[in-house]
């Protein structure tokens, strides 16, 4: 039998003891369980615990140990990996990842529930085990847009006004938005189109009809970047064209597609 951890909120530990753990949304749009093999280090086992905790309520996360067959239909690879994870049983996922010289970012998928039978424990963890953003992100500049600086977090006003970010401050009108974006597109500059989303994505609703015909454009980062543009417009079609994304060829739209649907699904129920 294979062993992983998932870690998961203090607030669920009764509805996992009740039935398991449910399932959330993962690669290529499939349902299932993240997890990460129970290694002989606690550090190594644990690491994605202060990544996790920057999303979840203050009251920490604990972690539940399950127990599933070797022969148990898994995917492992790294988060940042474009070309995706690989299908194996669990007992190679776990025989992959112990055998890295440097096994931080990977992560390993069960494409169901887990139910409750499979739990083994569930233990609290040491929650400034692990790193956050990225690995070694310690001693690294850090990204001072709106989406990456945590509002009320630690010293976020300091780090803001020792180093403002240039996508920071009123966005500006849509009309020059647009603009930029049509004359960007005519020469090729995706950067500069990237930018002009990025921008049209600080606003609450904005122009979806004008932006649509991205969603074919050649370049997945552009792809992707209208997706996480989009992601906060109250404009109709918004939700259409995030499914249509979500089913993108590239894995890393597909990613932001559906990160996007589930930060719109819980904006919504909440």
């Amino acid at each position: 039998m294979a062993m992983f951890v998932h870690l998961t909120p203090r607030a669920n530990i009764s509805r996992v003891r009740r039935s398991g753990v449910r399932t959330t949304m993962g690669n290529e749009g499939v349902h299932g369980v993240f997890c990460f093999p129970v290694l002989p280090s606690y550090t190594v086992t644990h690491q994605w615990l202060r990544e996790l905790a920057r999303h979840h309520g203050p009251r920490g996360l604990v972690g539940v140990y399950l127990r599933l067959p070797d022969d148990e239909p898994v995917t492992v690879g790294h988060y940042g990996d474009s070309d995706g994870p690989n299908r194996v049983a669990a007992a190679e996922a776990v025989r992959v990842v112990a055998g890295l010289e440097d096994p931080r970012g990977w992560e390993v998928f069960i494409p169901r529930k887990v139910t409750r039978s499979e739990v083994h424990r569930i233990r609290e963890v040491r929650q400034i085990t692990g790193w956050r953003y990225f690995p070694d992100a310690h001693g690294t500049a850090p990204y001072t847009c709106q989406s990456c600086v945590e509002p009320g977090g630690y010293g976020s006003r300091h780090l803001l006004e020792r180093n403002p970010h240039p996508l920071d401050g009123p966005p500006p009108p849509p009309r020059i938005l647009l603009e930029r974006i049509a004359e960007a597109s005519n020469r090729g500059d995706t950067i500069a189109l990237r930018e002009a989303l990025s921008w049209l994505g600080h606003r609450r609703r904005g122009p979806l009809d004008r932006v649509t015909a991205l969603s074919g454009h050649p370049e997945p980062l552009v792809r992707a970047t209208l997706a996480e543009a989009i992601t906060p417009w109250g404009t109709p079609g918004v939700d259409t064209l995030l499914a249509h994304l979500a089913e993108d060829p590239d894995p890393k739209v597909r990613e932001a597609a559906t990160l996007a649907i589930e930060i719109r699904s819980t904006n919504s129920s909440g």
